[in-house]
């Protein structure tokens, strides 16, 4: 009987930690994206106007791979 409890208390331990795993794992992915998110913001500058500065200038797009 007494190992049967054992059992149930450790499957259950067992599944909290896997739960607060999953959520921990969660937290982190949905952390880095809103940090993502701030780093891409482009900074305002006086009367709310984006600046211009080397670091925020948008990129032009290039290709993946050789042109035919």
């Amino acid at each position: 009987m007494f190992s049967m409890i054992l059992t149930w208390v450790g499957a259950v331990l067992g599944l909290a930690l896997l739960i607060a795993m999953a959520a921990g794992t969660f937290v982190v992915d949905f952390d880095d994206r809103l940090q993502e998110r701030r780093r891409k913001a482009v900074p305002t500058g006086a009367g709310g106007f984006a600046t211009r500065n080397p670091r925020n200038l948008a990129k032009p797009a290039e290709p993946a791979g050789p042109l035919p």
